[in-house]
């Protein structure tokens, strides 16, 4: 287990989605993964295209809470799979329970905690994540009043620019 957790170190020095694959994480094309920690069984996560997964963020594939039920047969375990579709932003410090799948187009905001599968086309937030707006409606407001890659100063640091946007509200 040692020689794996160090292996895992490096590779994640230098990709983190190869990293989430050597773990056994299906991972698609083009994705962000801020997310550290998949669990005790990421061979049941399946990521999409096109995914950012921030830091902080748990996937939980399993209930612990179930070793609370025993009976002569003995504990029992409960185990269930994520499946992650494409063009899905997941904020920091999400929470992602077991058995949910998370539709093509969705923003989860910050902290939610997902209890119930998201459709695709949405915006959830809060504990319990709920639908809140439709992810092209959130879209099309960010491409009016958000900043573009155009509006960026190249002469100017991260800082100043950032500082100018503030002052353009």
């Amino acid at each position: 287990m040692r020689v794996r957790k160090s292996i895992f170190k490096i590779i994640r020095l230098f990709n983190k989605s190869r990293a989430a694959k050597f773990l056994g994480v299906k991972v698609g094309k083009d994705c962000r993964l801020i997310i550290e920690d998949y669990g005790t069984e990421p061979w049941l996560i399946e990521i999409g295209n096109n995914v950012t997964i921030t830091s902080g963020v748990k996937l939980l594939t399993h209930d612990g809470s179930t070793c609370l039920a025993k009976d002569e047969k003995g504990r029992r375990y409960k185990y269930g799979r994520i499946t992650i579709g494409d063009n899905v932003f997941i904020g920091v410090n999400a929470i992602v329970l077991p058995g949910i799948t998370i539709g093509n187009n969705v923003i989860i905001g910050a902290g939610s905690v997902v209890t119930r599968s998201v459709a695709s086309d949405s915006v959830v937030t809060g504990n319990p994540a709920r639908h809140i707006k439709s992810f092209t409606d959130t879209i099309n407001y960010h491409l009016l009043y958000s900043i573009s890659d155009q509006d960026w100063n190249k002469k100017c640091t991260f800082r100043e620019n950032v500082e100018i946007f503030q002052n353009l509200k």
